[in-house]
């Protein structure tokens, strides 16, 4: 293999894992804080995508897309935690409930976009201060893969700053650990609930809108993201925020050059991985066996 096309490969792939992780992070976050498995959290990549599409059309404008499709996944979050899942929480068989009320909202948002914006394929273009590419020496990058990179590095330490530093993310991780005792202390601890849902479904609404133009925006793809998000939750852990980063990153690297090397077998390669991971970790490369839970 020459440089130019393991730079190129290894670049690829780095994109590839920040969209995974934006998914994934959001996933864990919920799964952390609410012990809520979100079976339906790649449904809000999709419903992202659409969000970006319709604003795109009516404003012509990426970054509105962008904004509304983040703004418009965190509330229809909030909201199906509000109204549905919030209700469940607690009862007895409770992760049954909770996979089949996901599982519907999987079906429900499916039939919805097709009903409103129809079955029909929808593409979105890159914005035109992105659609060039970057030269270094030999190599050549497009400039939204690097962008893609940069917004997810942002958002990393973004995600860090706020649990570590802030009041709020010290409540957020004080709730994963005990929430009965967070309420004690005057925290409306249904509030930080439904925050957490709005912050991790808006990460995975943007998700889509980034992925768009390098996908087609179709029913159904939730499915196929929410596959990969729950391998990259497990090697990394469940409900282990920089495990979640970490297994984005080894799995897009795995998949962009297993794609090079044995193309045939690609599409196994992820489960290949987490099938390994689990021999050795069955919990996932950063669980812990004891002690508190952190995100």
């Amino acid at each position: 293999m020459s440089f130019e096309i393991f730079i190129s490969q290894f670049f690829g792939g780095l994109s590839v894992a920040m969209l995974l992780f934006l998914v994934a992070s959001g996933l864990t976050l919920i799964f952390g804080v609410a012990k809520v498995f979100n079976f339906a959290h790649g449904s809000f990549y999709m419903i992202g995508a659409y969000f970006s599409y319709q604003a795109i059309a009516l404003f012509d404008n990426f970054w509105i897309g962008a904004v509304v499709a983040a703004l418009g996944a965190g509330l229809v979050g909030m909201l199906l935690e509000i109204c549905f899942i919030r209700r469940i929480v607690g009862r007895e068989e409770e992760g049954a409930f909770q996979i089949l009320l996901t599982y519907a909202f999987i079906l429900i948002l499916d039939d919805a976009v097709k009903f409103i914006w129809g079955p029909a394929y929808k593409t979105i273009s890159k914005p035109e201060s992105l659609a060039g590419s970057m030269e270094f020496g030999t190599v050549t990058i497009p400039t939204y893969n690097m962008f893609i990179i940069l917004l997810g590095l942002v958002i990393v330490v973004s995600a860090w700053y706020v649990l570590s530093r802030t009041k709020t993310g010290k409540i957020i991780q004080a709730a994963s650990t005990d929430t009965q005792m967070v309420g004690m202390l005057g925290v409306n601890v249904s509030l930080v609930m439904s925050l957490v849902f709005g912050v991790a479904t808006a990460m995975g609404g943007l998700a889509g809108a980034m992925a768009a133009p390098l996908r087609t925006i179709a029913p159904g793809t939730g499915v196929e993201v929410i596959i990969d998000s729950l391998i990259v939750v497990v090697i990394g852990g469940l409900g282990n925020f920089w495990g979640a980063l970490f297994a984005a990153l080894l799995i897009g690297e795995v998949n962009a050059f297993g794609i090079l090397w044995m193309p045939q077998w690609a599409s196994l390669l992820s489960f290949a991985v987490m099938i390994v991971v689990l021999i050795f970790k069955p919990k996932g490369l950063f669980s812990r066996e004891k002690g508190r839970k952190k995100i």
